[in-house]
């Protein structure tokens, strides 16, 4: 999700696309660089950045639809097959890697991706996602290791929250469709988080966008992959601990808590800097499109629970 800086105010499930992307287009694009794989593309889905195709029954072919998020899939293509070697959740590591095709009108780069059985965390209730706490926290463990000095820097994940002060409060401002109330609360857990101790340790590798939409757990609630890396980057670890409160209920995260600090060391900045970190992408969601749709409620979730504690 890479996140814009002004208020969207569409009530859709993600922004206005920039960049036209169809079956057709998926098709002749497959066929034009990996014809060995052509074969039935059936549309999935519009996510926040990328729109997802079925090809058969074992890949994913994605492609950009914000002009924003092309030079992501580069990120994507890059560093996931490494990030891949050392997390023991699976991830979509490229099958094969799409150049720009001009010819076909489509000048960005694109992916296939292999296809994780399972439903997302997002069509489950928060609290029947507590199952996946364990795992969850045990990738955010693994992946949470300091990173090359080359890897992606993003402007809006990962790093000191005074970085996303001007936008946050800017939404804060256009109120979110919540009351007054809530408001005065949100301004007082973001401050907080302003004011904990920033991160000073090396930067460590993040998902950067870990909420519902991007976990797909199988039958038996368990996590069985986390999927779209397009905000991959190094930085502070609080980001991805945000998942605390975008993904669970209560008793989820407090399941999710004690596994993380019980398999790396934590403190209670930290966990503020994650609570705020739940707060920008909470407030990026609803700010953008609004609380109705799947996302939506994600993003209305990520608020109630900052509020809950």
């Amino acid at each position: 999700m890479s996140e814009p800086d002004g208020g969207g105010g569409q009530m859709t499930d993600a922004p206005e696309p920039d960049i036209v992307v169809d079956e057709h287009l998926a098709r002749e694009l497959v066929a034009a660089q990996h014809p060995d794989l052509a074969g039935e593309i059936v549309l999935l889905a519009n996510g926040w950045d990328n729109v997802m195709f079925r090809l058969g029954e074992h890949l994913v072919v994605r492609l950009p639809r914000r002009a924003i998020a092309a030079r992501l899939v580069l990120h994507e293509q890059l560093w996931l097959p490494e990030i891949a070697r050392f997390v023991s959740v699976p991830v979509p590591s490229p099958v094969r890697v799409g150049r720009p095709a001009p010819e076909l009108g489509f000048d960005f780069p694109w992916s296939i991706l292999p296809w994780f059985d399972g439903v997302s965390a997002a069509d489950v209730a928060p609290p029947a996602r507590t199952a996946s706490a364990p795992r969850l926290a045990a990738f955010v463990a693994e992946l949470g290791v300091p990173a090359p000095a080359e890897a992606p820097i993003n402007a809006f994940r990962g790093v000191p929250l005074a970085e996303r002060d001007e936008v946050v409060r800017g939404r804060l401002e256009r109120g979110l469709a919540l009351g007054s109330d809530k408001i005065e609360a949100l301004r007082a857990v973001w401050n907080r988080g302003l004011a904990a101790p920033e991160w000073t340790g090396p930067p460590v590798w993040l998902h950067g966008d870990l909420h519902p939409a991007n976990l797909v757990l199988a039958a038996s609630g368990d996590l069985a992959a986390v999927v779209d890396f397009g905000d991959v980057c190094a930085g502070d670890p609080a980001g991805d601990l945000a998942t605390a409160w975008l993904s669970f209920d209560a008793h989820g995260r407090a399941a999710f808590r004690a596994e993380i600090d019980r398999l790396r060391e934590t403190d209670a900045a930290m966990w503020e800097r994650a609570r705020s970190w739940a707060l920008v992408l909470g407030s990026a969601i609803v700010d953008t499109i609004g609380t109705e749709g799947r996302l939506g409620r994600v993003g209305v979730h990520a608020l109630d629970a900052v509020l809950a504690e």
